[in-house]
């Protein structure tokens, strides 16, 4: 009988790579993917798998307990990889509550759900979270497994909650958990709020490009499918109760990545050297903004062997071609034509 696994938030960002990932490589595992569909949900991200017969997709809430239930009571998942989450730290800052209600309450429902309803003697409960709970470092040292939370605004404080959740669950009632704590990740279909899509869309249209203060704040930056793959070997080979932090090794100043950026940009649409650089605006710094995150990956790779594939000049190149190649991805997610696509593929569904 095939393993039933429930991937929340699978329409996402990275969880639409975490999604391709299983239903190609892991054809007896039946996925199912739960996902809310706000804006930055998109179906067209999994386009190329939505007819796979291994996959289906679930249009629900986290947060809405009774749902959740009745979704775990029919699909009796054998594991849970949970990454349906609020993620941007400047809709946090706007919106706290909306940020506890999924990130906290959510991932409590689920907890409950699984407990309940799911495979807790071979399966288990995955719970993907950032590096943002461990706070700010200055200009050394890296974030381990055992650094001290420190969380510096409403998202990482609600990851960070979260993630306490999860651990208490394991401990309280032995539910098999594990959790993972990533640094920033680039890569194809992230939804054009975040640094590096929103300053290509930006070149692309020859709007300016926002730089908090003055550019100087620090992170590090993993190639999206190489985390995508941590996740899966993390899944099926970590130890239950443990957190493996997954980073790039790959440290860069906000303002060196947009300037990096620029200079590829104007290479690739045939513009004057420097012409995008010309388009950066230091604007007023974010409250709360944490000056450097840096990720210490050794327990993964010492315990589990992975390390990232795809160097930094690659990935960046690939991604910005990506965005190049797919600007219809980009007029749509940007202008909402997205949502449907929703209606068109599953509105007649059921």
């Amino acid at each position: 009988m095939s393993k039933k696994i429930c991937i929340t938030g699978g329409a996402g960002f990275i969880g639409s790579h975490v999604v391709r990932l299983f239903v190609n490589t892991y054809p007896g595992y039946e996925i199912v993917n739960v996902d809310k569909l706000t804006y930055a949900g998109n179906l067209e991200n999994l386009r190329d798998v939505e007819n796979a017969s291994n996959y289906s997709f679930v249009r629900a809430d986290i947060t809405d307990a009774a749902v959740m239930e009745a979704l775990f009571a029919e699909h009796r998942f054998h594991s849970v990889i949970h990454l349906a989450a609020e993620s941007h730290v400047d809709r946090s800052i706007s919106n706290p509550i909306e940020f506890v209600m999924t990130n906290v309450v959510g991932t409590v429902n689920l907890l409950n759900n699984f407990k309940t309803y799911g495979n807790t003697v071979e399966g288990r409960f995955y719970h993907v979270s950032t590096d943002e709970v461990y706070g700010t470092l200055g200009d050394d040292g890296k974030f381990t497994e055992s650094t001290p939370y420190s969380p510096n605004s409403p998202y990482s404080a609600s990851k960070a909650a979260s993630d306490h959740f999860v651990r208490a669950y394991h401990e309280t009632f032995g539910l098999p958990v594990v959790i993972s704590n990533c640094s920033n990740n680039y890569g194809s279909h992230h939804f054009p709020e975040k640094l590096i899509p929103l300053m290509i869309n930006n070149i692309r249209h020859k709007k300016s490009l926002p730089v908090y203060g003055r550019g100087e704040n620090v992170r590090d930056w993993l190639y999206v499918e190489d985390h995508a793959k941590a996740i899966d070997l993390i899944f099926h080979r970590g130890r239950n109760g443990e957190t493996y932090n997954i980073g790039g090794n790959n440290e860069w100043k906000n303002i060196d990545l947009v300037k990096k950026l620029c200079e590829i940009m104007d290479r690739k649409l045939n513009r004057n050297p420097g012409e995008s650089e010309q388009l950066i605006t230091y604007v007023t710094d974010r409250a709360g903004h944490d000056f450097r995150y840096a990720i210490d990956a050794s327990k993964l790779m010492n315990e589990l062997g992975w390390k990232p594939t795809v160097a930094f000049d690659e990935g960046f190149e690939k991604t910005i071609d990506w965005y190049l190649n797919h600007q219809d991805w980009l007029d749509h997610v940007t202008s909402g034509e997205y949502q449907k696509y929703y209606e068109h593929m599953y509105a007649k569904r059921g």
